[in-house]
């Protein structure tokens, strides 16, 4: 079934919407994080996309206070938690895992290291492994966005659903942060190139862009800047696809 899941970006002990993911470009900071995610869970939220910006971007996970409370309040009220940014090694996905994660997202050390795809999802379970394909003029981005690599993401996407993972997280950083609607080209392939699910990110602005996500076989959505910024409500997101989702069950 196909979800809008609200982005929770933390930095330094803030919630933010980074610009093309640099950190100078901050478009939102909101001083309490953990709030701003019960605010999205008492709004409908199924799932919420957490992502430390401090360890994705400086490898120093210094928010885990903010994370542990929101992953026990989200297990209180049966609410998925996907979390990202410094995991690098398979003892920071477990302890992810004992705090409570239901899924953590592999970026870089993934590239990196293929094989800790592997391990996690043999120790953990498929669907707790998601990698984070980000995509900067067609190749993979890590180290925070800051490194450009030769692989493009269906390159790569096949490889990493051989090795265990449960699902991709793609974001196109081409549109990313910049309000200006998505760019579905590339998504599409990615979705025709693997049988795990697909969960999109990066440039949704309308009701439409969701919408179309939805049309191209992706299953999920991490919606961040459009609904901080007021393009549209969280309900009215639900709401845009609640119909075809139900046509499906």
């Amino acid at each position: 079934m196909f979800e809008v899941i609200p982005a929770v970006d933390i930095k330094d002990g803030k919630c933010v919407q980074l610009r093309q993911g640099v950190l100078e470009n901050e478009m939102i900071s909101l001083d309490d994080p953990a709030a701003v995610a019960k605010d999205w869970i008492s709004k409908g939220a199924k799932t919420l996309h957490l992502i430390d910006l401090d360890g994705a971007i400086n490898g120093v996970r210094k928010n885990s206070d903010i994370i542990s409370e929101i992953l026990e309040f989200s297990k209180e009220k049966n609410v998925t938690v996907q979390i990202g940014g410094g995991i690098r090694s398979f003892e920071d996905a477990e302890i992810l895992a004992d705090l409570g994660a239901d899924r953590v997202i592999l970026s870089t050390v993934a590239i990196r290291n293929p094989e800790i795809v592997k391990q996690i999802a043999d120790a953990f379970g498929s669907k707790f492994v998601i990698v984070a394909l980000d995509s900067k003029d067609g190749k993979v981005a890590i180290d925070g966005w800051k490194t450009i690599s030769e692989y493009s993401a269906v390159d790569v996407s096949k490889d990493f659903e051989e090795l265990g993972a449960g699902s991709i997280l793609f974001t196109n950083i081409d549109t990313e942060g910049l309000l200006s609607g998505i760019e579905t080209t590339i998504t599409e392939k990615l979705v025709k190139s693997v049988s795990i699910p697909v969960i999109a990110s990066g440039g949704v602005t309308s009701l439409s862009d969701i919408v179309c996500l939805k049309q191209i076989g992706t299953e999920g959505v991490v919606v961040g800047s459009a609904l901080y910024t007021g393009k549209f409500t969280l309900k009215e997101a639900i709401d845009s696809i609640k119909e075809k989702n139900e046509k499906e069950i």
